[in-house]
């Protein structure tokens, strides 16, 4: 089993995805758990404040280490063995690969992960010292860490056996050997617009099938 414990200002961004088709799945399955941390409960001052201008001068504001290292602390409390997940711009590309590792954790044994939802214009520098995985969704910039949490759990809890259907349906499909990119698939009707569903899959030719899938399989640009 692994669970995710999310901490976030907007809880009810990410809550109607994680009850929603596989992701409940698992959570009904006993195979994963999701819980939420309040930021804004680990905020400072009577507004409960978390974040603050930088220093130097800049535009925007940062989040301030006092809270997000309180609130990852109030769960490492509970659970020591815990590890923290943090999404940035400064750290490693997220793929197929690491994914696969944290679903093995939950599979092996019971696994706990954190994941911290940076806001604003970003995070006090600081905060990286506290987070075990940094980890970048590409080239780009969000507005907040809750889509990235999203991607990052979908991901990792998919690979999980038992959630999808097929024993191989996550063993087969596109990056889970590398750079590979899945083989074309068709289902009905045989002739769509004219556009038609090779022979070979039609044949009965299990041999010949696999062939035709593995040189049709492509590598990732």
């Amino acid at each position: 089993m692994i669970k995710f414990t999310i901490i976030t200002l907007f809880q009810e961004a990410l809550e109607p995805y994680l009850k929603t088709s596989m992701m409940w799945k698992a959570v009904d399955k006993g195979l994963a758990e999701f819980d939420f941390v309040n930021l804004r409960e680990f905020g400072l001052g009577p507004h409960r404040s978390v974040d603050d201008t930088p220093y130097g001068g800049g535009d925007g504001m940062l989040m301030r280490c006092e809270p997000v290292f309180n609130a990852i602390e109030s769960v490492k409390a509970k659970d020591p063995d815990v590890k923290v997940i943090i999404p940035t711009p400064a750290g490693e590309t997220w793929d197929q690969k690491m994914a696969q590792k944290l679903a093995e954790t939950g599979t092996d044994k019971n696994a706990h992960y954190i994941i911290f939802c940076p806001h604003y214009e970003g995070y006090d520098e600081r905060i990286l010292s506290i987070c075990d995985y940094k980890v970048s969704l590409g080239k780009y910039v969000l507005t907040g860490g809750e889509l990235p949490a999203l991607i990052i759990i979908d991901s990792v809890v998919r690979l999980i056996p038992g959630v999808l259907g097929g024993e191989q349906s996550a063993a087969i499909e596109s990056f889970s050997d590398g750079d590979n990119i899945e083989y074309p698939q068709y289902t009905k009707p045989y002739d769509f617009r004219g556009m038609t569903v090779p022979d070979i899959l039609l044949s009965g030719n299990h041999g010949e099938i696999k062939k035709w899938r593995e040189e049709h399989s492509k590598k990732a640009k």
